[in-house]
């Protein structure tokens, strides 16, 4: 199993704040494109948001990060400051 985390908007956007997952993907971007199909609001938040900020345990991470059981991936949408 992998645990995934969403952040800050995500949270509201995806109706959840956290999930297991079986590990049967080997990169983030195959979990993405499998969460994506649960609908339009998972495309818009992690399939097609070309700023989507990810971490893998901790470290940041791109979509050809490479995950396995036990892992954390957290999404996170863009930081914006002022």
């Amino acid at each position: 199993m992998i645990n995934v985390l969403y952040f800050a908007s995500f949270r509201e956007m995806l109706g959840k704040a956290d999930e297991q997952i079986k590990a049967e993907h080997s990169t983030v971007g195959a979990l993405i494109e499998s969460l994506s199909t649960r609908g339009e609001n998972w495309q818009k938040a992690l399939l097609e948001n070309q700023n989507l900020q990810i971490a893998v345990n901790h470290d940041v991470a791109q979509r050809d990060t490479m995950i396995k059981a036990g892992d954390e991936i957290a999404f996170f949408p863009p930081v914006t400051g002022g």
